[in-house]
């Protein structure tokens, strides 16, 4: 099991490279639809389902998610079906990671309210880590509570703090990333401190592709 202080400085990285990553993909769009003459906009307004803001909140989103990134401004290197390939260099250690939104969520009881979930799969050299698997999840997890992850018709126990999940066996991580990459979505289920259930599934589709330029990227 991963230690408590290492697991809150990787979110604490992981919360600076979402913002970060809402920014970039927030400005992106909007440059992208600024520079877009009037025919193309509705073509240019497609990508909006895979950016982490809806184009409207694109100018307030930037300078917002920029603050509370602490500087931090990840590089989308491609987008690859519903997942993004990022790099980013927090406190001055590269990071690689790939990030995408579920595909769907599912709340019992119903449509009860929650922060946006992200899955990541992220490699940082510093420290000799590769694909690791984690879930903000959008809520604060119920204390000592455990939740699983379902790929590839297993499922895989994991481990909980706060809004954050990573997998219990460190030893099953490189199974579950090639189950992933081959797979066509992956469940994430987990219950909040409130004894809310929530069930998110992830498409996996362009995560291969995305893990493989993450790899170029950030090679040892």
């Amino acid at each position: 099991m991963i230690g408590e202080p290492h697991l809150i400085m990787v979110r604490q990285i992981l919360t600076s490279l979402v913002a970060g990553a809402i920014a970039c993909a927030a400005t992106s769009l909007a440059q992208a639809q600024t520079a877009a003459p009037p025919a193309a906009a509705p073509k240019a307004a497609a990508p909006a389902k895979n950016a982490a803001k809806p184009a409207p909140a694109a100018p307030a989103a930037a300078p917002v998610a920029a603050a509370a990134a602490g500087g931090v401004e990840p590089t989308l290197i491609g987008q690859f079906g519903t997942w993004g390939a990022y790099t980013a260099t927090p406190n001055g250690k590269k990071v690689c990671f790939a990030l995408a939104k579920p595909s769907s969520s599912k709340t019992n009881p119903p449509n009860r309210p929650r922060d946006p979930a992200y899955a990541f799969v992220s490699t940082r050299p510093a420290e000799k880590v590769i694909n690791e698997v984690s879930i903000m999840i959008g809520y604060q997890l119920k204390p000592g509570s455990e939740s699983s992850l379902e790929v590839g018709g297993a499922a895989y126990s994991m481990y909980t703090q706060g809004d954050g999940l990573w997998i219990k066996n460190a030893a099953e991580e490189e199974r579950m990333v090639d189950a992933m990459r081959k797979a066509a979505d992956v469940t994430v289920k987990g219950i909040s401190a409130k004894g809310t259930e929530t069930v998110d599934t992830f498409s996996l589709k362009g995560l291969a592709q995305a893990l493989d330029r993450v790899a170029q990227d950030c090679k040892r």
